[in-house]
């Protein structure tokens, strides 16, 4: 287990305004918020200040962050990979073009996020939990999860973490959203809308530890 980052380059790409969030006149946060756990529309595609505003695949966006893995992990030539919390499957469409014979799976709380996927991948994603995957013990080459065991509460969290460990062999990546200071924390507080579990780095390991996950970790700050 160790930190590693492979989603810093993406996350420093964005550019946000942390008052704004929290005092625009329409959709302030906490409305923001209560509209971003559906789940649904308004958290993929509906306007900006709610969510992403959007998410639509981009041309090789994700396709970096598939190679850094391929070439970290040394995957074969038919790997097994799992994405939890998988969104629209554009990482696990872009691991596909990076080894076109690999078994691909992803699972996504939102259905809304499953029917609008990648078509061409759409029948490897399911809709699900992450406390409950239907997958049998070390069955994936890699099993990664890209902001998402955040959103989980404190009571999923160990169960979510167990589950990741066993569908999974060796190779294992989470990346989350933490704070190391106080001002991470508070941009954390005003930009985030589904975060349920605010953690530090700390806390993050703890977590780890008491979970007995084997794999390796990259944090997401809001500077």
């Amino acid at each position: 287990m160790q930190e590693i980052d492979f989603m810093n380059v993406l996350h420093k790409s964005t550019k946000r305004n942390y008052l704004d969030r929290v005092n625009d006149p329409e959709y302030p946060k906490h409305k923001a918020a209560k509209l971003a756990k559906s789940w649904g529309y308004e958290y993929w595609d509906g306007d900006r200040r709610i969510n992403y505003g959007g998410y639509n695949y981009i041309e090789g966006r994700w396709e970096k962050v598939a190679k850094e893995m391929i070439e970290y992990y040394k995957l074969p030539d038919r790997p097994k990979i799992l994405d939890i919390g998988c969104g629209k499957g554009f990482l696990l469409y872009d691991f596909l073009k990076c080894i076109p014979n690999a078994e691909i799976h992803g699972i996504d709380i939102s259905e809304y996020a499953i029917s609008n996927s990648k078509p061409e991948i759409r029948g490897k994603l399911l809709v699900g939990n992450a406390t409950e995957l239907p997958w049998n013990d070390n069955y994936f080459d890699l099993v990664i999860s890209i902001n998402t065991f955040h959103n989980l509460h404190t009571y999923e969290l160990e169960k979510a973490l167990v589950e990741m460990e066993r569908v999974g062999k060796e190779y294992k990546y989470i990346c989350v959203e933490s704070y190391s200071n106080e001002v991470q924390k508070a941009n954390l507080l005003y930009w985030q809308v589904t975060c349920e579990a605010f953690n530090t780095p700390q806390e993050w390991k703890w977590w780890f530890k008491h979970s007995k996950y084997s794999g390796d970790y990259s944090f997401i700050y809001f500077d």
